[in-house]
């Protein structure tokens, strides 16, 4: 009844967030959902050479997870081939191993195709959380089929969806499941993965959840630091710095005007952030840029990967991609592919929200 009680808390703590604006963001303490986090990361696929039955199944999914963001999150892949090059696939390690242990964190993340990008950032927020948890396994699962199948039929290699993993978990005996996400935020689909994990809380003694990335004041304060030592080699009074996330219909997109009103506040005036799919557009950045005597400007991703949206929607040569609108308003851009996860700073952020999770066992 334990476990059930935190479980019930959790729930009942995630239905209470309604905007991320606030002064210190709702979460469970029982733990999370994953780029950059997480806040669910949704996607949006590439419409080349796609069949008819691949369309219906991608727009039923964006559909779905549209007002979602993830740390990463983030992303969503064309499913015919590639004209591009991702990286090793056989370089990531998946984490879908058995002999798991009666203690297991499983770090629940979008997920994303670029094989890069999956190792370096979610699988460097995985290591970082096993070397600082040596008494727990770490386990993977992917909220997004799409990408899970994509990599399957590219790669031949199979990562565990959410019920997946769960169902590895109960099989290999587990008694405390840690479920930490790597969104972004308690958005829609971080409460997607607590109802989906309440279905199997009697096969485990406790079930705890830990926070998505920016969910306390102190997580918002964490992490401008360390957007801004990440790029101050580029702030030199005459660079616009523009991060780009995803963005979401859902309240907690409200997430991305708090940061930057913080970086406003806090002196950082040439920071600017934006969002693909909700607001502040890239219109909206471009318009405060503007309104600077900038002569440069620097394109990074707030979101957990550098996965689809980074490559095509910010960096990519599209007319309406963020690196061709502001070359078409005469600025130098250089865009910085990398996802959050690469950054030390935020994958402590993420054991700090796992260990506070471990901690409420048995309080």
């Amino acid at each position: 009844m334990k476990k059930l009680s935190i479980f019930l808390t959790c729930l009942a703590l995630a239905a209470a967030v309604t905007s991320c604006g606030n002064s210190e963001t709702s979460s469970s303490v029982a733990e999370s959902s994953a780029d950059e986090s997480s806040v669910a990361e949704e996607s949006k696929l590439d419409e080349e050479e796609v069949t008819e039955e691949v369309t219906e199944e991608i727009s039923e999914e964006v559909t779905e997870e549209v007002s979602e963001e993830s740390s990463e999150s983030e992303e969503s892949e064309e499913d015919d081939e590639e004209n591009y090059d991702t990286g090793d696939a056989s370089l990531d390690n998946v984490r879908n191993q058995d002999e798991i242990g009666e203690n297991e964190l499983l770090v629940i993340s979008f997920g994303t195709s670029f094989n890069d990008s999956r190792r370096l950032t979610i699988g460097a927020i995985e290591d970082a959380l096993e070397k600082a948890l040596p008494d727990y396994s770490v386990r993977r699962g992917f909220t997004s089929n799409i990408i899970i199948d994509h990599v399957n039929k590219r790669d031949g290699i199979l990562i565990d969806d959410v019920d997946a993993a769960l169902k590895r978990a109960v099989d290999n005996g587990v008694k405390n499941l840690v479920v930490q996400p790597t969104h972004l935020m308690n958005g829609l689909e971080y409460n997607d993965i607590l109802n989906e994990v309440a279905q199997y809380s009697d096969a485990f003694e406790n079930v705890v959840f830990g926070e998505p990335l920016l969910t306390s004041d102190d997580d918002f304060k964490k992490v401008e630091q360390a957007i801004v030592d990440w790029t101050k080699e580029y702030d030199d009074g005459e660079t616009a710095i523009c991060f780009m996330g995803h963005g979401t219909e859902a309240d907690s997109n409200g997430v991305y005007q708090k940061m930057q009103d913080m970086l406003t506040a806090d002196g950082y005036e040439n920071y600017f952030i934006g969002t693909v799919e909700a607001t502040p557009s890239v219109d909206d950045v471009l318009a405060k840029v503007q309104a600077g005597e900038y002569k440069r400007v620097i394109l990074e991703p707030l979101m957990v990967v550098a996965g689809d949206h980074a490559n095509n929607d910010m960096a990519g040569d599209e007319e309406d991609s963020w690196k061709s609108v502001f070359e078409g308003a005469g600025y130098e851009v250089e865009c910085l592919l990398r996802g959050l996860g690469e950054n030390e700073d935020i994958r402590q952020i993420y054991v700090e929200h796992a260990q506070a999770a471990i901690d409420s066992i048995g309080q």
